[in-house]
């Protein structure tokens, strides 16, 4: 039996105490240009957890601590590069200064996230913590 390889993400839903939440848009292909969650692809020496961390430090320039787990989005063709599973995450804001880097070219606050196109399966996600969220 061939067992097909899959990669690993972490995406996180970075939520403001005014119901807004952290928005990137892309920098890179796919969905240049395109809004979406901070995060990306978990490092061989780490944790999903310290991933999610990560790419939102980098993204964002924010510190975030995870408060919950939104799900497993592992949809087949979710990623037009290939196999990718992503773990996303809740997250609150711990410090740092919000600033866009590495793939993002922009970082805004959203109130009105559910109106905008967003990349991947990214409104699954917000979905996912708007649902717990209530």
């Amino acid at each position: 039996m061939k067992i097909p390889k899959a990669i690993l993400a972490a995406d996180i839903v970075i939520a403001m105490n005014d119901g807004s939440i952290v928005l990137i848009k892309r920098a890179n292909e796919p969905f240049k240009d395109c809004w979406a969650l901070p995060g990306g692809l978990v490092e061989a020496d780490e944790t999903v957890e310290e991933a999610a961390a990560r790419e939102a430090k980098e993204e964002t320039g924010l510190d975030i601590r995870l408060t919950r787990l939104l799900g497993v989005f592992s949809k087949p063709g979710r990623d037009p590069r290939g196999r990718v599973v992503s773990v996303a995450f809740a997250a609150q804001v711990a410090g740092g200064t919000m600033k866009a880097d590495t793939d993002a070219k922009e970082v805004i606050v959203a109130k009105d996230f559910l109106e905008r196109e967003l990349a991947f399966d990214h409104l699954e996600m917000v979905q996912a913590y708007l649902k717990n969220d209530q």
